[in-house]
């Protein structure tokens, strides 16, 4: 049994989406991270970053105690390293699955996330035409990255679609709040057609549909907690 602590973001459907195309049993245990959740003292043991997902394996392969694994890249490689789908083990592809999986992480989940922080800020904290012209800029240049890559192929890692192009499509589903326009890129529309298409990624993308909150519905004093929450944290000293 796999236990997901899980709040339904780009991060969090990764990883949904690469169980329901295994086709594996897993418990989904909300993480509220507009409450804080991520803060609390048993969250932070499995994941001191205090960010979701966190995934739990209660049966891992070497029959001993659970596993826990935070960081979303981490968890899909070793759900699909354990079942043995989707990241294939000879030397070329799994490097090249690995490869879209680290830019996954490094580049297009941070910038995009930014580019969509930046352009909701609007002018609440001042002027930030610098921030979204730049973020803006930078989200577009990766979708330039992933369109020049599918243009000769049709998954991300060559012919077979993998764990790089799962946890690469949710951060393309809120494109125009990252200021783009997928009609410039029509690999990429392509590729994320193909993939909206599987049933699994769409029960993957629908979990937790019933957990979220529309922030922009809330009181001004309420959406200001979140923000203050969310976007304005320092370091937690040690205990």
């Amino acid at each position: 049994m796999y236990e997901i602590f899980y709040w339904p973001t780009p991060n969090g459907k990764k990883v949904t989406i690469l169980l329901e195309e295994c086709g594996l049993e897993y418990k989904i245990t909300p993480v509220n991270i507009q409450k804080g959740d991520q803060f609390n003292k048993d969250f932070l043991e499995m994941n001191p970053n205090h960010r979701m997902p966190v995934m739990v394996d209660h049966k891992p392969k070497d029959g001993g105690a659970p596993i826990s694994v935070f960081e979303s890249g981490a968890i899909m490689m070793y759900i699909a390293e354990k079942v043995g789908k989707f990241w294939p083990q000879d030397t070329r592809t799994k490097y090249a699955v690995t490869e879209w999986v680290m830019w996954q992480m490094a580049n297009q989940g941070p910038k995009l996330g930014e580019a969509g922080h930046f352009r909701r800020l609007g002018d609440r904290e001042g002027d930030q035409k610098y921030a979204v012209n730049r973020f803006t800029d930078e989200a577009n240049r990766l979708y330039g990255v992933l369109n020049n890559r599918l243009a000769g192929r049709p998954w991300l890692a060559g012919k077979e679609y993998t764990i790089a192009d799962m946890i690469c499509y949710p951060w393309t589903i809120n494109h125009k709040v990252q200021g783009q326009d997928l009609e410039e890129f029509k690999y990429v529309k392509r590729w994320a057609e193909e993939i909206a298409k599987r049933p699994a990624v769409q029960k993957g993308m629908a979990v937790g549909a019933n957990l979220s909150t529309d922030v922009t519905k809330l009181p001004p004093e309420e959406q200001a907690r979140i923000r203050k929450l969310m976007y304005n944290q320092r370091a937690i000293p040690v205990a």
